[in-house]
């Protein structure tokens, strides 16, 4: 087949998210015999034509000047070349504002696949024009797509429910990793189990207050480690709320993956507070490292974790599990998600999916 992927900042990876999952599958999928394009902004800094053997195609994007109405600009300009080629399928990663544009498929005899991504439009980030700029994009998505992914059960319950659709449940993936190199924790003034951590993007939806306010009322003596992006409202607004905490960290934003496997692997707790939806790219790579995961009680991490990880709801109950922090779980649990990951979320596992789905969406 012939495939595009759209709808991400581009390859090789340098963000995460959909961004490792366009390179994985585009990776996989031309092993196995496909033709495979991903669309880049013109500002990634990846400027060949080819990456092993993938296709890359440079779309303008001046996310800097043009701000939200980049996206608009960017995924039309990129479906509006899609289009233009013989694609037998393009793949489109989230649904806003790309849906926007789906009537071009009609100059095109190539079927539009939209993974549906979270419930982006409850995100705190965006006023409320954009929250229903993004719902009105998601109700598009569903009604003009040839095939929808979703990639947590809670997302096809969601797309059902609200419009009568079946959507096909397809998860992220992830990489079991080898061995933690030491040394990286010395790098960073770090004990084994003797620090918190959490990983994520500093968003109010992740919980990062409730679980500070939990780790602080708990009066731990470890330091808590905090990795994410910092160039944001959010960290501002964190790091004067909690900056005189000497034993709270922010580390910013860290994208190699053997540093952040040492980082979770050796944690005495990792903490994950996403809870918008879907899958997070990060709660399974937490998974895949070796993490004894804390988790936001809501239903995709239900679907993800099992019974195999803490939940938590509020800061009172993240102060109980570090009081009362228990370690004979910690094989039992990790084996159980590392057993997962190996039979369901691994990136092999994942792009059979895709390639199965598309074929049928061909037919």
């Amino acid at each position: 087949m012939k495939i595009a992927i759209l709808g991400t900042r581009g390859i090789p990876n340098n963000y995460g998210g959909f961004e490792e999952c366009a390179e994985k599958l585009a990776l996989s999928f031309v092993e196995k015999g496909n033709d495979v394009t991903v669309y880049n902004p013109a500002s990634n800094p990846y400027k060949k034509k080819l990456w092993n053997k993938v296709r890359i195609k440079k779309i303008f994007y001046n996310e800097k000047k043009l701000k939200f109405l980049n996206l608009f600009l960017y995924d039309y300009l990129c479906l509006k070349n899609a289009v233009k080629h013989d694609y037998d399928i393009i793949l489109e990663l989230g649904y806003s504002p790309c849906s926007f544009f789906y009537y071009l498929k009609k100059n095109s005899n190539a079927k539009i696949v939209t993974n549906m991504d979270g419930l982006d439009w409850k995100r705190s980030k965006w006023n409320w024009v954009a929250k229903k700029i993004l719902k009105y994009s998601e109700k598009l998505a569903v009604k003009k797509s040839d095939a929808l992914i979703a990639d947590n059960p809670g997302i096809r319950d969601y797309i059902f429910k609200k419009y009568v659709v079946n959507s096909y449940y397809i998860p992220y993936g992830a990489e079991l990793y080898g061995s933690s190199d030491k040394k990286i924790l010395k790098d960073y003034n770090l004990k084994r189990y003797k620090y918190y951590i959490l990983i994520s993007r500093l968003e109010p939806e992740n919980n990062i207050e409730t679980i500070l306010d939990g780790y602080i009322m708990s009066e731990a003596k470890e330091a808590f480690i905090l990795i994410g992006p910092v160039q944001n409202r959010y960290y501002r607004f964190l790091k004067k709320k909690y900056g005189n905490f000497k034993n709270i960290r922010f580390l910013g934003g860290i994208y190699n993956y053997e540093i952040l496997y040492a980082l979770r692997s050796n944690s005495k707790l990792y903490f994950h507070g996403h809870s918008v939806g879907g899958t997070n790219p990060s709660l399974l790579e937490a998974m895949a490292s070796n993490a004894y995961i804390v988790a936001h009680n809501n239903i995709f991490n239900k679907y993800v974790l099992g019974s195999n990880c803490f939940y938590f709801s509020n800061k009172f109950e993240i102060s109980e599990i570090i009081i009362n922090y228990n370690d004979k779980f910690r094989k039992e649990y990790i084996k159980n998600n590392i057993d997962r990951i190996k039979k369901e979320f691994s990136w092999e596992i994942v792009s059979d999916k895709y390639l199965k789905l598309f074929s049928s969406v061909r037919q």
